[in-house]
């Protein structure tokens, strides 16, 4: 189970601000993120070795897209396509409009059940496939929604009903001073909770060769600014090293 928190602030300098944990079998090898992709120009994000696929792209011209398994959806499947090619087409897109009309139009059939998420500054858009039929598309509002592998800011997720609301109550990152330290705090929480136990945590000790093996922060700003703070490992405060975009357009 992975975790996305997004905040749309539509009108501010940064419209948006995202974290994300991804948790992952601890043997499935990957790489930080880069422009790994040359049949995807501009894409940018890190690179699943296994299948060649991305659990989060940005793309040039400023869309966010990241993939999540539903419950009971751990790891390939025969005869279905990897997940981690859903993120690389939606970055390509040329808004996130239309990266959810791309995602949307697609057999739900061809992958294992996968939460999704596509943004941009002006919009972002839930996507659910459960692996037959369509795959739904409803927009996320304004303010802060979380997903993992349930739906948006669904109280029945053990993680959701914990951390939502410490993240409402959280003071709000500063991209234009990298002012991330509260999110950071908040992505490495590794206790337990008194009623969910371990099944709340965001951060996951390793367990059974699975845990949380990275952590991201990301903003997108009004005139094109973007900055991405990436953990390599399981997330700790003063860990995230801002990534060099320079090269996102090689």
């Amino acid at each position: 189970m992975c975790t996305v928190i997004l905040l749309r602030r539509p009108g501010h300098p940064w419209p948006l601000l995202i974290a994300a944990n991804r948790d992952e079998r601890l043997d499935r090898a990957w790489d930080p993120p880069a422009p790994h992709w040359p049949d995807h120009p501009g894409v940018f994000g890190g690179r699943d070795r296994s299948a060649g696929g991305t659990w989060m792209a940005l793309g040039e011209t400023g869309i966010v897209a990241a993939v999540l398994n539903r419950p009971g959806s751990l790891g390939p499947a025969p005869g279905k396509r990897s997940r981690g090619d859903l993120p690389l087409m939606a970055a390509a897109e040329r808004d996130a409009a239309a990266a959810a009309c791309r995602i949307a139009a697609l057999p739900a059939s061809d992958w294992r059940p996968f939460n999704m998420v596509v943004a941009d500054v002006g919009r972002a858009v839930f996507l659910r496939g459960l692996g037959s039929g369509t795959i739904d598309a409803v927009d996320l509002p304004e303010g802060l929604s979380m997903v993992t592998a349930h739906d948006p800011n669904d109280p029945d997720s053990p993680r959701i009903r914990r951390h939502l609301p410490r993240f409402r109550a959280s003071p709000v990152p500063d991209p234009a001073t990298d002012a991330w330290i509260a999110w950071e705090t908040l992505l490495a929480d590794d206790t337990p909770d008194p009623v969910d136990g371990a099944a709340a945590m965001l951060n996951i000790a390793p367990l059974g060769g699975f845990g949380t093996v990275s952590s991201s922060l990301l903003a997108l700003g009004a005139h094109g600014q973007v900055t991405w703070r990436f953990c390599a490992g399981r997330p700790a405060p003063g860990r995230f090293v801002r990534l060099d975009l320079a090269h996102q357009h090689a």
